[in-house]
């Protein structure tokens, strides 16, 4: 099944780091985060990708242009998409492109050690357009537990709270591309769809973080060094 991931926006939220290289090239540890989300699905077998192209895509297609940045077996076609154009509207520029009557969608900027595997085979058995990875959501902030008269009982440093959240890494019909109108973008389609009752969330217990902010990207690197990351995401060698 083919891999279409999104990595043409512009990652305003992580400026200035933006302005000369756009973030799926960015580094977590030794690679790009965009080489650790492809290397997560092709570690799955799923080794067909389409890099949706836009800001500094040229950077992109470069990187990946390099024998030593790709997997022997890695199949890569890039798209550009243009560089202010909307998720969805991408996504169906690359309708031509897609085989099949299904294709994996991944964000550039989230990393998740979900057996892509068992999402695909959870799309299957339930028969919805749409599966996507749902996980907990996890607090920036401290937490103030106390009781009904203001009486602090306890702290909670950045707990995880009792919302589930979109995680990206969802399996797709694609027939979705079909509910993606002008000016649309693809959670829009999802909007529709879930009115329908054709969004399916599979909920992850395990690891996902996303890369949002330089402060996002200074976490991921931390549990890097640390060999945390290594560790959730399976690596078994860092310079690998």
């Amino acid at each position: 099944m083919q891999v279409v991931i999104l990595c043409g926006g512009k990652g305003t939220r992580m400026y200035p780091k933006t302005e000369e290289i756009p973030k799926p090239l960015m580094y977590i540890g030794n690679r790009p985060i965009l080489w650790h989300i492809m290397k997560l699905y092709s570690k799955n077998g799923h080794k067909d990708f389409i890099l949706l192209l836009g800001f500094r895509g040229e950077m992109i297609r470069e990187y990946f242009d390099r024998p030593e940045n790709v997997e022997p077996d890695w199949n890569i076609m890039f798209l550009d998409t243009g560089l202010s154009t909307k998720k969805g509207q991408r996504l169906v520029m690359a309708k031509n492109l897609i085989k099949g009557s299904k294709f994996l969608l991944a964000y550039g900027d989230d990393l998740c050690n979900v057996d892509i595997n068992d999402v695909i085979g959870f799309h299957e058995d339930n028969g919805k357009m749409v599966t996507l990875t749902s996980v907990k959501l996890m607090s920036d902030f401290g937490i103030v537990d106390m009781d009904r008269n203001g009486i602090v009982r306890r702290f909670k440093e950045k707990p995880v709270l009792d919302h589930w959240i979109s995680g990206g890494y969802l399996v797709l019909n694609k027939e979705v591309l079909d509910y993606i109108g002008p000016g649309m973008d693809e959670t829009d389609a999802f909007e529709l769809l879930a009115k329908e009752g054709e969004v399916q969330a599979f909920k992850h217990h395990g690891f996902w973080r996303t890369m949002n902010t330089i402060k996002d990207m200074q976490i991921l690197n931390e549990m890097w060094k640390k060999g945390e990351l290594q560790k959730e995401l399976g690596i078994e060698n860092s310079d690998d």
